[in-house]
């Protein structure tokens, strides 16, 4: 297809930041600024059986792909749509039975090198930024990176050169790991439960900001770009590249770990919500001095990156739960409850309940949550949207219905605007507040 662009919209070169996208009409609140396929996806192998590999729509009775008997679709035509990527992994899977485990990236790029081979022109997904086009940020990777891309490439040979015959060298293929990890996306249900992985190249063409004046949902393999500020002809349109509940020295660390760039965004310099975020507990016999907070801090940042490895293991998950308690006893000690990081392992713990079936818990901690992520996160957060979502069904569950129906709405409201009044997440959760009544 010819470089049409996207209607309201234009590629442009943003002061300080190299290219970007610009708004050329007005978009309100709750309007779909645009809408970009995957140019390429796949669906998480946790998702299999629940979800259909080709459209990631949710439903029961999905049918099983005859060979491997691991892939599930919706009917023959979903089958027959994903079998140019699904033939990829088809065998394999069976070769290699339970020693079949390439990493979701690693998966991805082998769609992206056979989608490459079999499209020559400019595809609905790059109107205004080609993949090719998508920057690898190689000269500011560190040895760690390094090796993990080297290892995925390992993989990529290990479990796909018998499907994809001649391989792209491997410069070309550092390069395409490099690309693939600076501008891929997440693809999250309405509870943000990880559904996979994708490029969608124009949606990468936006950059970052702590107040981003637009929120990326989907729609099955879809990605919808929708406004969550009012956007003026010539203003720049902005997405967040991170979960925004951290205070800016975070944010940033986090930003160049993973972006490789200073945020200098308007909240970055005003750190408007910062002493809210780093709130310290009251009535304590005398303040904790500066460096006590600091090491408060680095010590939760370690206890958020052992929990990050730890949780893999779902055969733990009463440890993980007692390391959730012991880190918030510990930081409880300086902290306030509305602490950001006192509120990240409230909700690690939260998840760790829910996996448990302890629905009282869950609500217990939910509870403490959900009014100040209201307060730390931006108007019409997904955060904030999923936690309304997961308290009002937990409620329902345990026969709180006033309470229940009171959070989705509230999550209702939220998800009109991010996702739009007609995406069938806001249809469930309209059809379970009306199963109230």
């Amino acid at each position: 297809m010819k470089n049409e662009g996207i209607e309201g919209t234009e590629r442009f070169l943003s002061p300080d930041k190299g290219r970007g996208l610009r708004a050329v009409q007005h978009f309100a609140v709750g309007e779909l600024v645009f809408a970009c396929p995957a140019y390429s996806y796949v669906l998480t192998v946790n998702e299999r059986a629940a979800h259909c590999e080709y459209c990631f729509t949710r439903k029961e009775g999905l049918s099983k792909c005859g060979k491997c008997k691991q892939a599930f679709y919706c009917d023959v035509d979903c089958q027959k749509g994903d079998w140019p990527m699904h033939k990829l992994e088809c065998s394999a899977m069976c070769a290699y039975g339970e020693n079949w485990c390439p990493s979701e990236t690693v998966r991805l790029v082998a769609r992206i090198i056979m989608k490459q081979r079999a499209t020559t022109e400019r595809t609905p997904s790059e109107r205004l930024l080609l993949l090719t086009e998508f920057e690898s940020h190689l000269d500011k990777l560190d040895s760690e990176k390094e090796e993990m891309n080297q290892s995925d490439i390992a993989a990529l040979h290990h479990f796909y050169s018998k499907n994809i015959i001649d391989l792209p060298d491997n410069q070309a293929l550092i390069e395409l790991f490099g690309q693939v990890n600076c501008n891929g996306f997440t693809i999250e249900d309405e509870e943000l439960s990880h559904l996979g992985s994708a490029v969608f190249p124009d949606v990468a063409l936006m950059n970052h900001s702590c107040s981003p004046n637009v929120i990326v949902t989907y729609k099955g393999t879809v990605a919808e770009v929708r406004a969550v500020q009012d956007i003026n002809p010539g203003d720049e349109v902005f997405n967040s590249y991170i979960d925004l509940l951290y205070p800016t020295e975070d944010r940033r660390e986090r930003l160049i770990d993973s972006y490789f760039f200073n945020c200098q965004c308007d909240e970055c310099i005003s750190k408007s919500k910062d002493k809210a975020k780093m709130e310290i507990r009251k009535k304590l016999s005398s303040p904790p001095e500066p460096e006590e907070i600091r090491a408060m801090v680095h010590y939760a940042k370690n206890v958020i990156e052992e929990f990050r490895r730890a949780k893999h293991y779902k055969n733990i998950l009463s440890e993980l739960l007692e390391m959730c308690e012991l880190s918030q006893e510990k930081m409880g000690s300086i902290f306030a409850d509305t602490n950001v990081y006192m509120l990240h392992m409230m909700y690690q713990a939260m998840g760790v309940c829910l996996y448990m079936q302890d629905w009282d818990g869950a609500m217990s901690y939910g509870e403490k949550i959900i009014q100040p992520y209201s307060v730390h996160y931006p108007a019409y957060s997904l955060n904030v949207a999923s936690m309304y979502l997961k308290l009002g069904r937990l409620y329902l569950g345990l026969e709180r219905k006033t309470q229940g129906v009171k959070a989705l709405k509230k999550a209702q409201g939220i998800m009109e605007v991010a996702h739009g009044k007609d995406h069938h997440y806001v249809a469930e959760v309209k059809r379970e507040i009306e199963e109230q009544k």
